[in-house]
């Protein structure tokens, strides 16, 4: 059933034709990219990567671990990553490491990953999070009020959380899977954009859910973000995270990006992975690239968890 606001919202910016995603989708995965352009887009990936750690047994130890791989990858002209992620309370550890390198703090806030927490209580943890150093917060929506209909409120907690990002970039974590359908993820995708500032993000999903990053919720959140740009001339970025885990994954997406939004968004200003699996198999192609063999997979340390 279609609650009247989600219905108004539709009718103003247009439903999803779902089978026209998913063929577009399809045809990612028939493009080959080969020799320099795809060293150019495996290098371009890595610089692309937020670095994450999500677990209860994280401690100050395994984030120095994970901060050290984000800024040294790997031997070689081998560029930083985009951002370590960790929860609020590993931020000041994470400030200790980066902080001032070019690699980015970003922290997930608002009770991550369901959400379920009192709106003061979420909006003290972004206040402390920021406070103690982080430079980005990865916030998630009210899934519930979505789909109670209640989109004001969705869209009034997502404005609240970006008043108290302060300077900081804000992440809006739609959580794909719990949307379940395309037209719910574009209108939740406008409702985010219309009270977010140019360069912050929306984002698939937390990865800590059955369904994640797909080709398909990926190009109708940048398709949206393409129209709203044409509307409005705001720059708003875009964040496919969990499930993302191969290379040749990576480089599907932004042929996506390319094809749909085009170059001025292939940069981690405007597009980021949230999958820190990845980051080795985009090592073990590079290296592969240079030496003409490829890597086992444990040529790679794995410091990372949480995508």
């Amino acid at each position: 059933m279609t609650r009247p606001a989600l219905r108004r919202l539709l009718d103003e910016i247009g439903p999803v034709d779902a089978v026209g995603i998913e063929e577009r989708a399809a045809k990612y995965t028939t493009r080959s990219i080969k020799k320099g352009s795809k060293v150019f887009g495996l290098k371009l990936a890595v610089t692309m990567v937020d670095l994450t750690t999500l677990e209860g047994k994280d401690t100050p130890g395994k984030v120095e671990s994970l901060c050290q791989k984000a800024l040294y990858p790997h031997e070689g002209d081998i560029p930083r990553v985009a951002a370590v992620c960790v929860y609020p309370s590993m931020v000041k550890h994470a400030a200790k490491h980066v902080k001032g390198s070019g690699v980015r703090i970003a922290s997930v806030a608002t009770a991550f990953p369901s959400g379920q927490a009192p709106l003061k209580t979420r909006l003290a943890e972004v206040r402390q999070a920021v406070a103690d150093g982080a430079d980005e917060i990865d916030m998630v929506i009210n899934r519930g009020a979505f789909h109670e209909g209640e989109l004001s409120l969705v869209q009034d907690e997502i404005a609240q959380v970006r008043e108290a990002c302060g300077e900081a970039t804000l992440k809006v974590i739609l959580e794909t899977s719990e949307l379940e359908t395309y037209d719910n993820i574009r209108a939740a995708s406008f409702l985010a954009m219309r009270v977010l500032r140019p360069g912050d993000f929306i984002k698939t999903s937390t990865g800590k859910t059955s369904a994640n990053a797909t080709l398909g919720n990926n190009q109708v959140m940048i398709e949206a973000i393409r129209d709203f740009y044409l509307a409005t001339g705001t720059e708003i970025a875009m964040k496919p995270a969990g499930g993302i885990r191969t290379a040749k994954q990576a480089l599907q997406f932004l042929t996506a990006v390319k094809e749909t939004l085009g170059d001025a968004w292939l940069n981690n200003r405007r597009y980021r992975f949230g999958a820190s699996s990845l980051l080795n198999d985009l090592l073990r192609q590079l290296e592969t690239q240079r030496t003409g063999a490829y890597q086992a997979p444990w040529t790679f340390s794995d410091d990372s968890s949480g995508y």
